[in-house]
């Protein structure tokens, strides 16, 4: 029995042939002498790759996807009896509606053979896609293509909580993108507690989101209220975290290690002496523990018994620093060094001769780590290293007491008045990025976890961490920090209030635990054929006919697919003002009209070449800061 509602003979197209799974096999009518149908005034092509049918089985609807035209799509039986025959196409079946008007993606029933099989009309897609005003969770984030008047539509619950990933090649419209979703999702008229955190690798967010973000930097610009100096407390490092970005490789006996660890937790246990936290017992304090205290102290210590020596005359001990043999200065003076300079003390050399009265040893039990001790006193003196060893208000004094707590920190990144906190880790250095983005993500995850039951926590106030650039930090193994912290995101995140949207140009790189874990994607140009297959194993529908169209999409056109959309759709997604885009542009290198009407000028075809001073190219260079030097722009 067909139902009223389709018995409009003009929108059948063709019959079901073949059922294999959610792959059906369709004939199309001998009537249909075109790919053009028209229905009710309005032109439908027959048969476009990515394009919906539907097939009415009693009163469901079954929805489909155009997956496969044309010879290719002929059942391989069928193509040897009548080669020359019947047109086929192939469809993937993604859902089901039913008269109320609702739809649900999966099915419950299968079609039969010679189920007639019908176009989908624009009423349907609007049926099927819904409105943002009848739906709160539901955003617009562009509309559908070839459709200017079907809105696309994201469900911001499972975007959040399932995670999500963006990927695109370069110059698919990536960033932008991103920034148009960030603008959607941070709308204080819609979502005034949102909770936005941005990993932004290369500084381009700022532009585009700085009048709802809060932007941390190594080198803020004084000159906007909204740009804070980037501040990681070493303290809040794990203790293998912590090994890795200061002392490094360790020799692999595991002696050095052990002291060291000692040597921490005595530090922390005894910095909680002189700043009690509130709540926190020092017999629970573990050198993993977020407590503050001195590395440079720590430093300090090791290097003198690595490096020193004593004099030993007389049978002087070795534990008594009075008979430490310092070398001295021109004023006669011992050169002890200064720990919080991170300047090291310097020792005379062994001397070891019989009957000697300055006969001079070296301190007893050294670790043999010279080395990893030399390292970690030059990123101790070294400004680049200033965000994390000597991180402003968190910087411990030599007893371990700072003017700001974890606290702080905490409530700088998630507890503004604005609902996206940028971290801009263009700065960092590449050697110790994926330790940082590591730690970033765990404090993040375990504050979140800990306190889920909590108004601050993320079960009340939902966080989404978008993290940039991901390939760069998440193409290993799954054992970097980075890794790991991620991992833990995606698999457990969504019970405690923590979603991830990973945004990458390699999606093959990226580990595919991770990549697996994303409910939701928009997937954009993709040319290579290894990434286009990674994100097609990582969807749950069969639609590897659709995810074939992404090397031909349209710069800032996307598959959107998954959970937060009803229906894999094709979309124009809506970019964001020119002046709110991401710094990410092509540079200019040929204007198209002529330099003197041009809005940006610049690029190859100048009239004359600019005279420039070198001297601000360099001062930028050395101090490893983009932002222009107020003389310069004088």
């Amino acid at each position: 029995m067909i139902r009223p509602d389709v018995a409009d003979r003009a929108t059948v197209i063709g019959t079901v042939q073949d059922v294999s799974g959610t792959s059906v096999s369709v004939t199309l009518t001998s009537d249909r002498f075109s790919g053009l149908s028209f229905v009710q005034g309005q032109g439908h092509k027959i048969g476009q790759i990515g394009s919906f049918v539907k097939i009415p089985v009693g009163y469901v609807d079954l929805y489909g996807i155009v997956s496969q035209v044309g010879a290719s799509a002929v059942p391989e039986k069928a193509a040897l009896l009548m080669p020359n025959g019947l047109r086929w196409m192939t469809i993937q079946l993604v859902g089901e509606g039913y008269r109320t008007g609702r739809f649900q993606r999966g099915i419950s029933q299968y079609p039969t053979f010679e189920d007639e099989v019908h176009l989908v009309s624009e009423a349907d897609l609007q049926a099927i896609y819904g409105q943002s005003d009848m739906q709160n969770h539901l955003v617009r984030v562009g509309h559908v293509a070839g459709s200017e008047s079907i809105d696309a539509l994201v469900d911001v619950n499972k975007l959040v909580s399932r995670h999500s990933a963006v990927v695109g090649t370069t110059g698919s419209g990536k960033s932008t993108t991103v920034a148009g979703l960030l603008n959607v999702l941070s709308d204080e008229g819609r979502f005034p507690s949102a909770r936005i955190v941005v990993l932004d690798l290369h500084g381009e967010y700022g532009k585009a989101l700085g009048d709802r973000a809060n932007i941390f930097k190594i080198s803020p610009d004084v000159r906007y209220a909204n740009e804070h100096r980037l501040c990681i407390p070493f303290w809040a490092l794990s203790f293998d975290e912590l090994l890795r970005v200061t002392f490094g490789s360790l020799p692999p006996d595991g002696k050095a290690r052990n002291i060291i660890l000692e040597e921490i937790l005595a530090a922390k246990i005894a910095s909680l002496a002189v700043q009690p936290i509130d709540g926190v017992d020092p017999a629970s304090i573990t050198a993993d523990s977020p407590v503050p205290f001195s590395l440079n102290k720590l430093w300090h210590s090791l290097y003198c018994r690595e490096f020193g020596t004593y004099l030993s005359a007389g049978g002087a001990s070795p534990a008594d620093q009075a008979n430490w043999a310092y070398e001295l200065d021109a004023s006669n003076a011992k050169i002890v060094g200064d720990a919080q300079a991170g300047i090291p003390p310097r020792f005379r050399k062994v001397k070891s001769v019989a009957n000697d009265p300055e006969k001079i040893n070296w301190l007893p039990d050294v670790l043999n780590i010279r080395g990893p001790l030399e390292a970690l006193g030059a990123r101790l003196r070294v400004a680049r290293y200033d965000f994390l060893l000597k991180a402003g208000d968190w910087h411990p004094s030599l007893d371990g007491k700072t003017t700001k707590t974890l606290a702080d920190l905490v409530e700088q990144w998630l507890g503004s008045d604005k609902p996206i906190t940028i971290l801009d880790l263009s700065g960092i250095p590449s050697t110790v990025t994926n330790d940082i983005i590591g730690n970033i993500l765990r404090v993040l995850y375990d504050g979140l976890f800990w306190a889920r039951n909590l108004s601050e926590g993320g079960r009340e106030r939902p966080l989404l961490v978008v993290m940039e650039e991901a390939h760069s930090y998440l193409g290993d193994d799954g054992s970097s920090a980075a890794s790991i912290a991620t991992q833990r995101i995606v698999k457990e995140g969504r019970k405690y209030g923590i979603g991830a949207m990973i945004v990458s140009q390699r999606p093959a790189e990226i580990n595919p635990t991770i990549l697996s874990q994303c409910g939701t994607f928009f997937a954009m140009r993709l040319s290579n054929s290894t990434d286009r297959s990674h994100v097609t194993s990582a969807l749950s529908d069969n639609l590897d006919g659709l995810t074939s169209m992404l090397p031909v999409l349209r710069t800032g056109e996307a598959i959107i697919l998954g959970e937060a959309v009803r229906l894999p759709m094709r979309t124009m997604i809506q970019a964001p003002p020119r002046d709110r885009r991401p710094d990410s542009q092509d540079p200019l290198i040929c204007d198209e009209v002529a330099p003197e009407e041009s809005m940006t000028p610049g690029g190859w075809n100048l009239k004359a070449h600019v005279p420039a001073d070198y001297r601000y190219f360099v001062e930028t260079w050395l101090q490893q800061n983009p932002v222009l030097t107020p003389q310069k722009k004088e």
